[in-house]
Formats: structure tokens, sequence, C-alpha cells
């Protein structure tokens, strides 16, 4: 199975793609994507176009985004959301089911430890996917939500499986 993560960002919308076969973990691409334009419609439009042309060059099963907190910048949050919301709009309209998962949820999966700082992401996501050249936090970022995404998704397939055994 492919997953893409993606980092939602209205400068730096991160994004990986990692394969997982049995429980096995590769990668396959990560990068950053830099919205161009002066007014937010314009970069909002980059943004779609771009992840658009990711999701189709590298053809993933599976996605996920890591879920928005409101701080104390409302219309930061508000911007945010809006880069939130074609994370969401691309991969949905790709035909591929998105999880969505809290930014402690995704730490705590990839690093152990639900505050950990960038630095220890980027680690752990080069310790997990050994020979990633990582193109910057933002993609170190998106590759830990899809590692995320993959372990999620291998547990619920093996509940589904031992939940057919039982029956």
């Amino acid at each position: 199975m492919r997953v893409i993560g993606i980092d939602p960002g209205l400068r730096n919308l991160g994004w990986g793609v990692i394969d997982m076969v049995g429980g096995r973990l590769s990668h396959v691409a990560n990068g950053i994507l830099h919205p161009e334009g002066d007014d937010l419609a314009m970069r909002l439009l980059s943004l779609f176009e771009a992840l658009t042309a990711v999701i189709a060059a590298h053809a993933p099963d599976a996605a996920a985004v890591e879920q928005t907190f409101v701080n104390k910048d409302g219309a930061g949050t508000l911007k945010l959301g809006q880069a939130r919301g074609i994370a969401l709009l691309a991969p949905a309209r790709a035909g591929l089911t998105v999880g969505e998962y809290a930014p402690n949820a995704i730490k705590k999966t990839v690093v152990g430890v639900g505050h950990a700082d960038k630095a220890q992401v980027a680690h752990m996501v080069r310790h997990q996917l050994p020979g990633v050249t990582l193109a910057g936090p933002d993609a170190a970022d998106a590759l830990a939500i899809a590692i995320c995404h993959a372990h999620h998704l291998q547990s619920a397939g093996r509940l589904a499986a031992a939940i057919r055994g039982a029956a």
C-alpha cells in the first residue's frame, strides 16, 4: 500500500510518500510545495494544482493530513485551515480516503513521545526510512504523518482479520 502524508501550510506544504509492504516501510518521495501568487485565492489554487500533480505522479492508495488546532493568532489559524482544506480536497478528489491525526498522536507514533520537537521527528523518520533525504522539516513532518497512518492502517487490518477469524 502506498500512503501520502500531507503537512498543510500556506507558505510551505510538506508532502511525503511511503510504501508499506507487510510491516516494512520504504521511502518513495518527499517535498515541499511553495504556492505562487500574491493573493490568497491564487496561493490556494497554486497549492491545489501542485498537490494534485504530486498525487497523480505517485498514485497513493491512501492519504493522511495533520489536524490543526486553534492558536493565539485567529487570522493565522483561519488561513492555515484554508490550506488544510486544500490538503483534504486534493486527495479526496483523487478518490482517496483521508485519515486525520493530531500532532501529538503523530509524534507519539513515530517518536514514542507526544511532545517531541521537529529535530526528534526528523531523526526518527530517517531511522524508520533508511537512506531518505529530507526536503526540509515540513517534508519530514509529512513523512511522519504517512508513517503514522501506515501504522494505523496496519493495526486496523490486523483487527479486522482477528474479528473475521473469531466469527
